[in-house]
């Protein structure tokens, strides 16, 4: 035992499996996932097992890269566009959390490794342990993370479900009314017989009210088949035309051309396919789908998009941003012109670069061993704050010279996963040391201000989003589930609604959630050892 003990690797081999396996069980249907290995590391580490600091230091710069990398795309953008309601609901959700935890430390004399320990546990976010971490080297954040974690985890996940219901509502009931309010957005086709006089002769790009309505006529009845027309397609009076649009315009189009035909019969000369497509060109990036016309331009529908590892049912008032996975619905060669404006077709960005990983890496160690010197005082980024600064600059730019800022979905989320359980292990190690003496000090302390924390911040967000933004219900749930990094919060929401709203709204707060918890929790740390 002592030789195991004393082994590095066996050990971190040890706590690692441990933790996973941790993380996979269930209680009420909720799992710590990776942030298991923290409760085994600080066992660990109470029974003097250790791991190299140097794992550590490898997996919270990886870790932090990949985070980086994945909120690049909607960071920066988030507050320019419509989706900063989100992003600034986060920001206030964060802050308050920030501020009640400073409050309340102060008032139970708990130190600041502590303090900021706990608030990141309260909001789920390993990235804010990580600043916290670095902003007090040698404490016990990890201590106090691990305890405030599930305090952090149930809260959301209870104050979702109890919120309706205390309202009078119910998630599923408030998922069909959604689902009502939108039926307007549903793609229908219909054949429609042309009876206007006014379009005989004309082609397709003249037609004003055509082009408005946003339609798209894809194929014209020949004998008993069903024709894609040409690029030199012209209308004429008797035609029978199949009219593709979105189901609020329809009675417009037809009403325009003439009406709903009466034949059938009819067959369809090849069956529409579907394609995945990874948003990259500068052309589409912070566009609409409304302003992008897919539907009128290329006669593809745009069915799913995948953004921050949720899918969603895209509206036409939503903004496409780069790194977007866009299911589109159409005839092939369209389907082919569509991937060639849009960016890539998925299995062309299914490549990882590692050579761009490994230099992207490098440049963010080294942007956080830089000093900027404020008057007297100095400041650096550090091993949280550099990789992650270059991760969120090449994800918001694709790529920069050769390196990339994009990487395939899997090895994304395997290299993020490594990176967080190597460093929450050897986080959670070194911290498990004093693990007796800290609880033994501060235990019941530690549990009051993460609860503090948790119930600000989610009480804070939630009043916000309804009062002073006129979110909706599900909207605002979303947003907090986002705010809190809890994607735990979100299931417990979908499990419940096929509504897209609360997916949309966690897509948007989530980035700006996860970056600010680095910077408030060095907020905490620097406020409280003033």
């Amino acid at each position: 035992m002592q030789e195991l003990i004393h082994h590095p690797l066996a050990a971190l081999i040890a706590v690692v499996t441990a933790g996973l396996l941790l993380g996979r069980v269930q209680v009420a249907g909720l799992s710590l996932g990776s942030s298991g290995v923290i409760f085994t590391a600080l066992a660990a580490g109470h029974f003097g097992f250790s791991i190299p600091k140097e794992a550590g230091q490898l997996g919270l710069a990886l870790f932090v890269y990949c985070v980086g990398l994945a909120a690049g795309p909607g960071f920066f953008r988030t507050f320019v566009r419509k989706g900063r309601v989100f992003a600034v609901l986060a920001a206030v959700l964060v802050a308050s959390g920030a501020a009640a935890t400073a409050i309340a430390s102060l008032a139970l004399g708990l130190p600041p490794d502590l303090a900021a320990g706990a608030f990141a546990g309260a909001l789920t976010s390993t990235p804010g342990l990580a600043a916290a971490l670095e902003a007090a080297p040698g404490g016990s954040s990890a201590v106090s993370y691990g305890l405030a974690y599930p305090i952090g985890l149930v809260g959301v996940v209870l104050f979702v479900q109890l919120a309706p219901r205390l309202l009078g509502a119910s998630l599923e009931q408030l998922g069909v009314q959604a689902a009502s309010a939108s039926d307007g957005e549903r793609i229908v086709r219909r054949l429609v017989e042309v009876l206007n006089p006014g379009v005989e002769g004309r082609r397709l790009s003249s037609l004003e009210p055509i082009a408005e309505a946003n339609c798209q006529i894809s194929r014209q009845l020949e004998g008993d088949k069903l024709r894609p027309v040409g690029p030199d397609f012209s209308l004429h009076v008797g035609q029978h035309v199949l009219v593709v649009v979105r189901e609020r315009n329809l009675d417009q189009v037809v009403t325009y051309l003439g009406k709903i035909s009466e034949r059938a019969g009819y067959t369809l000369d090849a069956e529409s396919e579907r394609m995945q497509v990874v948003v990259s060109s500068k052309e589409v990036i912070d566009k609409t789908l409304r302003e992008l016309r897919f539907l009128g331009r290329f006669g593809v529908t745009v069915s799913r998009l995948r953004r921050h590892g949720v899918e969603f049912v895209p509206k036409a008032g939503d903004t496409v941003e780069y790194g977007d996975q866009l299911t589109a619905v159409g005839e092939r060669a369209k389907l082919d012109d569509f991937a060639a404006y849009v960016g890539h077709r998925q299995r062309l960005f299914d490549e990882t670069d590692l050579i761009s990983v490994g230099v992207g890496l490098m440049a963010g160690i080294i942007v956080g061993l830089i000093k900027v010197e404020l008057g007297e005082a100095s400041f650096q980024l550090g091993l949280a704050g550099g990789p992650l600064l270059i991760g969120l600059l090449l994800g918001h730019y694709g790529r920069v010279g050769p390196v990339k800022g994009h990487l395939p979905r899997a090895a994304h989320l395997l290299l993020q996963e490594c990176g967080l359980i190597l460093f929450l292990a050897a986080a959670g190690a070194a911290a498990g040391g004093g693990l007796g003496e800290t609880l033994a000090a501060f235990g019941p302390q530690l549990l009051a201000v993460a609860a503090a924390a948790m119930l600000v911040s989610i009480l804070v967000g939630y009043v916000a989003g309804r009062k002073v933004f006129g979110l909706s219900l599900l909207e605002t749930l979303g947003a907090v589930c986002g705010g809190m990094t809890s994607t735990p919060g979100l299931g417990a929401i979908t499990s419940k609604t096929d509504a897209d709203a609360p997916v949309i709204a966690y897509a948007a707060a989530y980035p700006a959630a996860l970056i600010l918890m680095t910077v408030f929790a060095r907020l905490v740390v620097s406020t409280l050892g003033g």
